[in-house]
């Protein structure tokens, strides 16, 4: 049977293509070995699941393994201590009989006796007792004991579970004065130390003790682009595409930043529609195919997009921030310790370049500016519908014409905004001219959104359309010396992109600026500049 790319399910190394995950799976076995208590909190689909059940079975050889998932635990198994420590110790005795080969006799004997008091369904059965019944196991045991927990924070609204993990606190820490796990592993999207947001407020004082237990822990999960390449290997190596699978690798990763799901996800459309739809799998596995997938992919409605908004909507001052970021490329420090800001890298919606607040790839920023884009379009703004009623005269024989675009958006804009004011002019001008020109690029083209890290001054947007490439640099005018900047930057991007042309769209409070188009030769270079 060939292999698939996979997106749904935990991925196998016999069905998948996948990455190598052997280098995280060492280093995770490291920390086991050195008996540590650690904890892999990621955003959603960035395979904990997958490693989890891979670390599994590296581990047998060495450790009795239990992997359980606390979404296989119903809401009835919280209602009280005895009902969960019942729940919990019928898992346990099953997952612990599924290790490869046969269990010494007095493993066996303590699992057969824990066994009988969840068959009998002893009512005084509560954590002390678990705790204590588990500490025989492990000291019957010709191997050590490794606890693996899945999903772990599904169960955070339950008291129940969190004097479970109090309870497991304590037991690990007092290790060295009796049996118990040799390591514990929790994976869920909340770190055991945000678990107090899924709490009702009366009831935080749960979670007030320091978990200071857990080990950091540091091993990315982000793909990198070596990595993606080596999967394209095999891939290639079953289906003889001629792809340059190094150039491939990385401009699938320009777009992902490495992120699990939208990896696998680009990779799954390239293979099963994109090659559809170009008529091949040579062509598909291009550059113009790769943009062709992110055109497909962020038109999409999938999960993970889901949960994002659902996290934005849930926290406006998130939401508001990632706004503030996507189109204007306003500089925000990074501080670790900023309750929204930690949030957002915890959901992994943003992360840290420079020691800035920035979208936490290229995918997620455009997913967002559609949806903030969307809003406005549904209150019908005038730039939108203006676009709507002009946007066939931009495209002559299946190319864009930019240049016409950025003419006809001066006049639009200056008509209908130019009188709104400075404050209004910087913090909305660069997101109406995204609304002015995707209703033009849709469904034949694609942007991507570049906010500029190190300076609140400018944001580029890249816009694929066909086979075509156009870089734009929007900015706010704050002086000659600015301008000159960002010339540098624009031709900077244009030498990176092995672009002849570039556009600079200048959004101006002065007075005696000349407003309109004007054309700048440097060197071999060509920059159309307009000025609103």
């Amino acid at each position: 049977m060939a292999k698939v790319f996979n997106v749904t399910t935990v991925c196998r190394p016999q069905k998948h293509y996948m990455v190598s995950l052997d280098g995280r799976l060492r280093a995770m076995k490291e920390l086991a070995d050195n008996g540590m208590y650690f904890i892999i909190n990621k955003a959603r689909q960035y395979g904990k699941t997958t490693i989890l059940r891979a670390l599994n079975d590296y581990l047998q050889d060495d450790y009795y393994v239990v992997l359980m998932d606390f979404q296989t635990f119903g809401s009835a198994k919280f209602k009280s201590e005895n009902a969960f420590s019942l729940s919990f110790a019928s898992s346990f005795i099953r997952l612990m009989n599924r290790n490869r080969g046969s269990l010494p006799p007095g493993l066996s004997a303590r699992l057969s006796g824990l066994e009988k008091i969840c068959g009998a369904r002893l009512s005084d059965f509560e954590l002390k007792e678990l705790f204590e019944s588990l500490s025989d196991i492990c000291a019957s045991s010709d191997k050590p004991i490794i606890l693996m927990i899945d999903e772990v924070d599904s169960a955070a609204n339950n008291l129940v579970f969190l004097d479970f993990l109090a309870q497991l606190r304590a037991y690990y820490i007092d290790r060295d004065h009796g049996p118990a796990f040799q390591s514990v592993i929790l994976a869920g999207v909340y770190d055991i130390k945000n678990l107090a947001r899924k709490i009702r407020p009366d009831e935080d004082h749960k979670v007030n003790s320091p978990w200071n237990v857990a080990a950091d822990f540091h091993i990315n999960m982000s793909f990198s682009a070596a990595e993606i390449a080596g999967m394209l290997c095999e891939y290639e190596a079953d289906y003889h595409t001629g792809m340059d699978t190094e150039t491939i690798a990385e401009q699938i990763y320009y777009h992902t930043s490495g992120y699990p799901f939208l990896v696998s996800r680009l990779c799954q459309l390239l293979d099963e529609t994109v090659s559809m739809r170009l008529g091949s799998k040579s062509e598909a596995w291009s550059s113009y195919g790769i943009i062709e997938a992110c055109r497909i992919l962020t038109t999409e409605n999938n999960t993970l997009f889901e949960s994002m908004i659902g996290k934005i909507t849930n926290y406006p001052e998130l939401k508001h921030l990632l706004e503030r970021k996507v189109f204007n490329g306003q500089t925000v420090s990074y501080t670790a310790t900023n309750e929204i800001i930690r949030l957002g890298t915890m959901f992994g919606i943003i992360k840290n370049v420079d020691n800035a607040v920035a979208p936490a790839n290229r995918i997620f920023a455009r997913v967002l500016a559609d949806y903030f884009l969307s809003m406005d379009e549904l209150k019908e703004t005038e730039i939108y519908k203006a676009s709507i009623r002009e946007k066939h005269q931009f495209v002559t024989g299946g190319r864009l014409d930019m240049r016409a675009v950025m003419e006809r958006f001066i006049v639009h804009f200056t008509e209908l905004y130019g009188n709104r004011g400075e404050r209004f002019i910087e913090e909305e001008g660069r997101k109406y001219f995204l609304l002015y020109l995707r209703p033009i690029i849709n469904g034949s083209g694609y942007y991507s959104m570049e906010a500029v890290t190190g300076s609140g001054t400018r944001t580029d947007v890249i816009v694929y359309y066909y086979e075509e490439l156009f870089i734009i640099e929007t900015k706010i005018w704050h002086g000659p010396k600015r301008n000159e900047d960002a010339r540098n930057q624009l031709m900077g991007y244009m030498d990176s992109y092995c672009q002849k042309t570039g556009y600079l769209l200048t959004f101006s409070f002065n007075k005696t600026k000349m407003q309109g188009i004007k054309e700048v030769r440097i060197g071999d270079k060509l920059l159309i500049e307009a000025v609103v």
